[in-house]
């Protein structure tokens, strides 16, 4: 498989997962919700494996990044509150991170 075609895997796993978690926190405005990850995604999946670091290293740094990304990005939407934002966010990528890890240990996918 190239390196696009799993990279896409992961964002259209991404966004099944995380669209309607920002939907609900934005009030059902799908086109901000998908934006979100739409913005950290690439960054994440083809910068930060750059680092000359471990996996997990880069791998908490580049969910870091998503998690105060998105929560921001949220904020400029509607959703009010540092804490709030992050809360989303938290939950949204923690979800994604979560679920993938489990279906890429159970089914080698996404």
């Amino acid at each position: 498989m190239s390196a696009f075609l799993g990279w896409l895997y992961a964002f259209v796993f991404t966004q099944v997962v995380e669209v309607p978690i920002y939907r609900r926190a934005l009030g059902g405005r799908t086109l901000v919700a998908f934006g979100a990850s739409a913005i950290t995604h690439p960054i994440v999946s083809f910068v930060f494996p750059l680092l000359h670091a471990s996996p997990w290293v880069w791998m908490t740094a580049a969910e870091s990044f998503a998690v105060v990304v998105e929560a921001a990005w949220i904020g400029l939407f509607g959703v009010r509150g540092v804490a709030r934002c992050l809360g989303w966010s938290l939950l949204a990528n923690g979800a994604s991170f979560g679920l993938g890890m489990v279906c890429q240990g159970l089914f080698g996918w996404p």
